[in-house]
C-alpha cells in the first residue's frame, strides 16, 4: 500500500518473441569431416607385430589410466579430454608437449581409447584440423584389445 492508502498495482511488460528454429540446409561448400577408416582387433595387433612408419597409434586416454592399465604396444599417448586443443598446435610444441612427432599428411593416425567414445570425438577432431592425412579408429579399443588377450606394454 502506498501511503495515501491507495494500492499500486505494477504491471510486467508482455512479452512478445518467439524462437523459431529453422534447420540449416546442407551446404556443399562446408568441411564435414572425412570419414575413419576402422580396425579391428586382428588389423591392430598385425600393425603392433610389425611397424609401419605411415600409420601411427594414438591412445587417447589421461595418463592415469595408461599408468593403471598399460597400452597397446608402440602406441603413444594424447589424452583428448585434457588437451583437446593439440590437434591445432604447431608441429613443434605438439612434439614439445606430447613428446612424439606431430603426424604429416604422409602419416595415418589411428584412434583409440577404453571403449570406443573417446577416439571417435579424436578421430572427429583430427579430421576438422587437418591432423596427419588419414585417420583411422579401433573401434573395439581397449577393451577388446585386453578382453582378446593382446600384448600390453606398461607406462615407466
Amino acid at each position: 500500500m502506498s501511503p495515501a492508502g491507495v494500492r499500486v498495482r505494477v504491471r510486467q511488460p508482455k512479452r512478445h518473441f518467439t524462437t523459431t528454429l529453422v534447420a540449416r540446409k546442407d551446404d556443399s561448400t562446408s568441411s564435414s569431416p572425412t570419414p575413419s577408416t576402422l580396425y579391428t582387433f586382428s588389423d591392430i595387433q598385425s600393425l603392433t607385430a610389425q611397424a609401419d612408419p605411415k600409420r601411427i597409434l594414438i591412445d587417447v586416454r589421461e595418463p592415469a589410466e595408461l599408468q593403471s592399465t598399460g597400452k597397446i604396444p608402440g602406441s603413444h599417448n594424447l589424452p583428448v579430454t585434457s588437451a583437446p586443443d593439440a590437434f591445432f598446435l604447431p608441429a613443434e610444441e605438439f612434439e614439445e608437449r606430447f613428446g612424439f612427432e606431430k603426424p604429416g599428411n604422409d602419416v595415418e593416425a589411428i584412434f583409440y581409447c577404453k571403449a570406443g567414445v573417446r577416439s571417435r570425438a579424436a578421430a572427429r577432431l583430427a579430421s576438422q584440423a587437418g591432423f596427419a592425412g588419414r585417420i583411422g579408429e579401433f573401434p573395439g579399443s581397449w577393451i577388446e584389445w585386453e578382453k582378446n588377450g593382446g600384448q600390453i606394454e606398461r607406462e615407466k
